[in-house]
């Protein structure tokens, strides 16, 4: 197929020689519609006539290998809101879709929202992690390397889709430096002593929800699993629960929802402190629940308010984060009671094949990498354990 062009210069004085001196270049092709007919098309502001016809070769040459796109004036801003996220709301889990939703929302239109898509490069995309690293957050706050990793995440997925519809020619992510991530091994984890454990578990056992705080410790379980936990799901005479429902937060509202992965469903045993408790939770939440005869709402919950109704799961945060804060204990996060209860059955010699199947990770690997380094003396047993099947054992 013939494809053709031409540059010209608008504005600018014709010299006796033939070039010109002044004025812009622009550079025009014709491109044929689906249905045959023929439309002409220009880019303008060239400072160069080289610039101009550098840019029509690179057009002619990817009409002629069909990997033409057509000039189009859309922002990325509304190729994400009008186009790309109604797409993906299909395909998502809705927790994922509510999570991109909030960060195209929060941090990608209101920054880079009017760019025109098929004009996003690289710089631009490094300029715009650079702000959000430094004072993209609200407020004017800082973002972590995290935030702005799973930003970019984001960005590149879409961009990616963007070119498989034919919308621009190259994902300008794949050559934007994102933020680095230390990997799982690289992190400083925060985990509790058992002294501190117990300080708090005797602090909140009037909680209705201090049941749910013994599950979590005890087990390692994750937030959505404790609270999405069914009384179907648990078996007290044969000390096990079996993680089949977790609850999270989509806009606020809670979700019922499922385990991610295969081994994210798993069935976990329990230690006869934690079968005593979870009995006498149960006796006293059917005592609740006949002083809501007729108001309550039976979702089969282990863990409930009142009424029936599921707790939320920032609520349940909230709790803890107070509770932290009164005592006065080292800060850490919920999530960190599941390393806690990690490193603590690492270090009491459980091996770490259990510990993974237990947390529900997709490889020993893993559960490996997160918590070796936080556990340092399982190396130090090793080094032990070796050198006794070399040399023997030695006194001392």
């Amino acid at each position: 197929m013939s494809v053709k062009g031409f540059v010209r210069n608008r504005g600018g004085k014709r010299l006796p020689n033939g070039g010109y001196q002044g004025g812009s270049w622009t550079a025009y092709w014709y491109e044929r519609s689906a249905e045959g007919s023929r439309r002409q098309r220009s880019k303008g502001g060239f400072s160069s006539k080289r610039e101009a016809v550098a840019y029509l070769t690179t057009v002619l040459e990817s009409l002629q290998s069909g990997t033409y796109v057509s000039p189009d004036r859309t922002t990325l801003g509304q190729y994400l809101l009008d186009l790309w996220l109604p797409a993906q709301k299909q395909r998502l889990r809705a927790s994922t879709f509510d999570d991109y939703l909030r960060r195209v929302t929060t941090y990608i239109v209101p920054h880079i929202g009017g760019v025109r898509l098929q004009e996003l490069d690289a710089a631009r995309l490094d300029r715009f992690y650079a702000h959000l690293l430094t004072q993209g957050g609200a407020g004017g706050r800082s973002l972590s390397p995290k935030t702005v990793r799973n930003v970019h995440v984001i960005v590149r997925k879409s961009l990616q889709d963007a070119v498989r519809k034919r919308l621009i020619t190259r994902n300008p992510a794949l050559d934007a430096d994102a933020p680095r991530v230390p990997g799982p091994g690289e992190r400083e984890m925060e985990t509790w002593t058992p002294e501190e454990l117990r300080v708090f578990l005797k602090a909140v056992r009037d909680h209705f929800l201090a049941p749910a705080f013994v599950l979590a410790a005890s087990t390692g379980m994750r937030r959505g699993e404790v609270l999405g936990l069914r009384w179907s799901d648990v078996d007290l005479e044969a000390r096990t629960v079996a993680v089949r429902q977790t609850v999270i937060n989509v806009a606020y509202e809670v979700v019922y929802s499922e385990p991610k992965t295969a081994r994210g469903r798993r069935t976990i045993s329990l230690d006869d402190p934690t079968v005593a408790v979870l009995r006498e939770h149960r006796a006293k939440q059917r005592e609740r629940r006949a002083a809501h005869e007729g108001s309550y709402e039976d979702h089969d919950l282990v863990f409930a308010r009142d009424d029936g109704r599921p707790v939320h799961p920032d609520l349940f945060s909230q709790l803890f984060n107070r509770t932290v804060a009164r005592l006065g204990l080292r800060r850490v996060r919920l999530h960190d009671l599941r390393h806690t209860y990690a490193t603590l059955a690492l270090r009491a010699g459980v091996d770490p094949k259990t510990v993974s199947a237990r947390l529900g990770h997709a490889t020993v690997a893993f559960t490996l990498d997160v918590y070796t380094k936080a556990v340092p003396q399982l190396d130090r047993e090793a080094a032990t354990r070796v050198a006794e099947l070399i040399f023997g054992e030695t006194d001392g």
